[in-house]
């Protein structure tokens, strides 16, 4: 944290100069790579956090009647009613700080007892787009990933909760097939990034301009890649899947918890089985964890119990995927923390790296899907022939010193198929009646193309 730039804020508040505070807590939270600034009206006190790293700082606090005119200012710089403090608002600015970058700054406001709370979204508009290798995705899922770049056409979905990288992903490999010979149409909300080279257009629900309707009219813009912001509904998927069909090659975001899960959600959706299986080619499962401070990064041990869940996920890990990880690391199961240093502000995290689970549609998954598989077989199937979960990935990640197992387990599941001795690929059978959690195939009209 930059102490002078902290001791500018702390003045600000003492001498009341309500310019200068909103100016110095944007500053500050952009000096500590901050996502988020919330400022929270409390009854005996202001406070100001900032989201770094994906976990909310407390900062600094001000007196509760200086909040109306920090309110205030805030609504002005990004054209919002001041008068109005009953209902949200949500607004935007822009801002150029001193060295040049250009941030974004969405602004949304939700009134609260005791009074309006603020919190401020910062885009820095000038980022770099991070490549593959830099978010974080290796061995058979990078093979796989690349693999679904090189398809001409179908479906892949990127899933995880909010605030987990997929956007950026998706951008990642936006970056990768941007060239001249191809026409890529973005339809997002909000645009994130501009990127040269991308046809990209922002929906407005309220004048009834979707993902479904913006996607219907890409089509006719004779496009080769798409990509929408996220699947929310029926119609949009059924778009996209009819985009697929005809040749498109089609990137979204969809919200489920695993890889194998956002089947189960397609098929709720009411997409039929022979639909899903000829279009998806590729499912993306994502977390984002903190990384461990390399300024104060050192061993640490582990209790037996855990331990034990570390070593029944490694044994279930794919041989080539295995065959890319140094024997050494894998059998010595050491693991890392960070002690807390100036540099990472005493949390002993430094920066955010991305944990992936990617499924390929391999004809062996097809066929289970056709065959009403539960999504525990499914997923144990895809295990076998080369995927590797989100507990997995992150257990490499701790063993390389990238990452903390706590860190790990805070956002991926035990995966249950590897509590039990796994069965050959071939001797997983689809169940003579439907289990809770199979697939269904309800009966759905092609859509017309």
């Amino acid at each position: 944290m930059d102490a002078a730039k902290l001791q500018q804020l702390q003045e600000a508040i003492l001498a009341g100069n309500v310019p200068q505070i909103v100016l110095a807590t944007i500053s500050t939270a952009l000096d500590m790579r901050s996502s988020d600034i919330h400022i929270e009206p409390e009854r005996s006190t202001t406070r100001i956090r900032y989201r770094v790293d994906g976990v909310l700082r407390r900062v600094v606090e001000y007196p509760p009647n200086m909040h109306p005119a920090v309110v205030s200012r805030i609504k002005i710089m990004s054209n919002l009613k001041i008068d109005e403090q009953r209902i949200p608002q949500d607004g935007r600015t822009a801002v150029t700080t001193k060295d040049g970058r250009e941030m974004d700054l969405r602004v949304s406001t939700f009134p609260t007892v005791n009074g309006e709370k603020i919190v401020m979204r910062i885009q820095d508009k000038s980022r770099k787009i991070p490549t593959l290798e830099e978010l974080g995705i290796a061995g058979n899922s990078m093979k796989y990933l690349k693999k679904g770049l090189d398809a001409p056409n179908g479906v892949i979905l990127t899933s995880g909760p909010t605030g987990s990288g997929k956007t950026t992903t998706l951008y990642s490999c936006m970056n990768i097939l941007n060239t001249p010979e191809v026409n890529i149409l973005t339809i997002e909300d909000p645009v994130e990034i501009q990127m040269e080279g991308l046809n990209q257009s922002q929906v407005h629900s309220d004048i009834n301009y979707t993902f479904a309707s913006g996607l219907r009219t890409a089509l006719r813009q004779d496009p080769d890649i798409i990509m929408v912001g996220e699947i929310r509904d029926r119609e949009t998927i059924d778009v996209a899947i009819e985009s697929a069909l005809t040749g498109h090659l089609v990137f979204s975001t969809i919200h489920t918890n695993s890889a194998v899960e956002t089947l189960t959600r397609i098929s709720n959706m009411g997409i039929p089985a022979y639909l899903m299986t000829s279009t998806v080619n590729l499912i993306i499962a994502q977390r984002l964890v903190r990384k461990i401070c390399a300024n104060c990064k050192q061993e640490m041990t582990i209790g037996p119990e855990l331990m034990e869940r570390v070593k029944r996920a490694l044994a279930a890990l794919h041989p080539d995927e295995a065959a890319t990880v140094d024997p050494a690391v894998l059998q010595g199961l050491k693991f890392y923390q960070g002690k807390g240093c100036d540099t990472c502000g005493g949390v002993g995290y430094f920066g955010r790296v991305g944990i992936y689970e990617v499924m390929w549609m391999n004809n062996k998954i097809r066929k289970m899907i056709l065959d009403n598989a539960s999504t525990m077989d499914i997923e144990k199937a895809a295990m076998e022939t080369g995927m590797v979960t989100l507990e997995q990935a992150g257990a490499i990640k701790a063993l390389l010193g990238q990452t903390t197992l706590e860190e790990v387990y805070s956002v991926a599941r035990e995966a249950e198929v590897t509590s039990e001795k796994a069965k050959p690929v071939n001797a997983v059978s689809a169940p003579t009646e439907a289990a809770p959690e199979a697939l269904p195939s309800p009966s759905v009209p092609l859509p017309k193309p």
